[in-house]
């Protein structure tokens, strides 16, 4: 039995029928994880964290005490705080921090069983399209074209994370989503990405980006597996002003269920000039097989989708600028001398940020300024909230809506880094779900014409990541992706 090929459902069951340990699925995952070293997926590996939690599922496991995700292999993008072990943000900044305590959903992990295998890639605090910003280098996509051995990107900024888990490198993986960047890179690897809704996951020791629009959520090889991994990871947390006091559901039982019935908004905003012809192509076949299992497909309109983009990049780099104030070399991180204390805090964040987290704190800071605030900011404020208002307006004629999740499949490494603005385009299908705080899933549902993973995304209501679960399996079962990238380490 080749371990690194099962899903997070079937390694659980094997575990508790005992058809193997859990140090055995450990060990298999810790050898593709190194065999998986050239894509630079992974920052730090914690192999003996890995086996040592092995030993305690396997005891447990004897005694018929088993947890929810007991035994289950997974990586960490380095943005989540891990105690005792080096968390950087992928930033020159950040460089040998060690955070004396733990993030609240990798502890939640922890706490239902789950081992770590180690920190993965990602663009540098989170911030880019395809993991090509890190201090340590870009982490390559497992996948590659038909004919063209050119790396490619993996997406970002949880690109680490979704080729940890494409190349089998990880059973499963967290993902960190402020404008699309757990369903991005999760299409253009062929997996799955689940953004769930805004509060449902906490955000304590997150390194933060943009407050009022990252959210944490699971990476996996399958929608059951995001339903599994979701279940453990999310809850109420006093210690994070902005989650969200609700119960948390048995998402696992609503993969399987009937979308009979269901109306599934299409929005007509969503076809965009210059798409191409294979994106189209998909949608449509996705939107024939909700029809196929009893869904009735009704036009919505998003008419503001037009701003979101340009909204996204008042409002986040806004956050960050205020967020990052703190890397000053005062008191962690990293700190270059100057002849003065002002020359100290330029030395440290000139030569410790990487050039694009200076240009969105530079963006940042100028639309927060005395003279910009109410013409950039305060505006794109506003704009949010009509966005959002979007969203309520088509959720009275539909449960749920279904779009593509990139306008694109993965592209070669270094081919848009000179065109920050063809790389925000990559997200304009995802980033309007952030602004809205709404969840949102990518299920890979095709391939491109050069063989290449593509994603469609369904958009839910706040708080009902059960609908979009349902929705997600159905067009997961319809698609049958099977699927595998050439480079993909566990099934060596």
């Amino acid at each position: 039995m080749n371990l690194t090929s099962l899903t997070i459902g079937r390694a659980r069951d094997g575990l508790r029928r005992k058809a193997f340990k859990a140090r055995e699925l450990a060990e298999a995952y810790i050898k593709a994880m190194a065999a998986a070293r050239p894509l630079n997926a992974y920052l730090v590996e914690t192999p003996d964290r890995a086996l040592e939690a092995a030993a305690q599922t396997d005891a447990r496991l004897q005694k018929g005490e088993a947890l929810p995700l007991d035994g289950v292999p997974v990586a960490v993008k380095d943005l989540f705080c891990t105690e005792g072990v080096e968390t950087t943000a992928a930033s020159k900044i950040l460089g040998g921090f060690v955070p004396p305590y733990e993030s609240t959903v990798t502890a939640n992990l922890w706490r239902n069983g789950a081992l770590m295998l180690g920190k993965t890639n990602l663009d540098e605090f989170a911030m880019g399209s395809a993991t090509i910003t890190g201090a340590r280098g870009p982490t390559e996509n497992p996948w590659r074209r038909r004919g063209d051995n050119r790396p490619l990107v993996p997406g970002g900024s949880s690109g680490g994370s979704a080729a940890a888990v494409a190349a089998r490198a990880a059973l499963a993986a967290t993902g960190t989503d402020t404008g699309g960047s757990i369903r991005q890179p999760a299409s253009f690897c062929g997996i799955v990405g689940l953004k769930p809704t805004y509060g449902r996951c906490s955000r304590w020791g997150i390194i933060a980006f943009a407050s009022s629009l990252d959210q944490a959520g699971p990476m996996t090889r399958d929608v059951r597996d995001a339903a599994i991994m979701l279940q453990a990871m999310a809850g109420h947390d006093p210690r994070d002003s902005t989650s969200a006091p609700v119960p948390v559901p048995d998402f696992e039982k609503a993969v399987g269920q009937s979308i009979k019935g269901l109306r599934i908004g299409i929005p007509k905003e969503y076809r965009l000039d210059g798409m191409p012809k294979e994106i189209e192509v998909l949608w449509q076949r996705g939107i024939d097989w909700i029809k196929a299992a009893g869904a009735t497909p009704v036009e919505i309109s998003l008419k503001l989708t037009r701003y979101a983009l340009a909204t996204y990049y008042i409002i986040a780099p806004a956050e960050a600028s205020s967020n990052l104030a703190r890397y000053d070399g005062v008191r962690f991180g990293l700190r270059v001398p100057g002849e003065t204390l002002d020359a100290m805090y330029e030395n440290t964040r000139g030569q410790g940020f990487g050039a694009e987290v200076r240009r969105r704190v530079l963006i940042g800071t100028y639309v927060l300024s005395a003279g910009y605030y109410d013409a950039y900011y305060l505006k794109a404020q506003k704009i949010r909230t009509l966005i959002a208002r979007d969203f309520a307006e088509a959720y009275r004629n539909c449960d749920a809506i279904l779009t593509p999740t990139a306008p694109s499949a993965a592209f070669a490494i270094g081919e848009k880094m000179d065109d920050p603005i063809a790389m925000y385009l990559n997200d304009v299908f995802t980033v309007p779900v952030n602004l809205a705080g709404l969840p949102g899933i990518s299920v890979p549902a095709g391939l491109s014409q050069d063989g290449l993973p593509l994603g469609l995304q369904v958009i839910g209501k706040a708080f009902d990541e059960e609908t979009v679960l349902r929705v997600a399996a159905v067009l997961e079962d319809a698609a049958k992706f099977d699927a595998t990238p050439a480079l993909a380490t566990g099934l060596a």
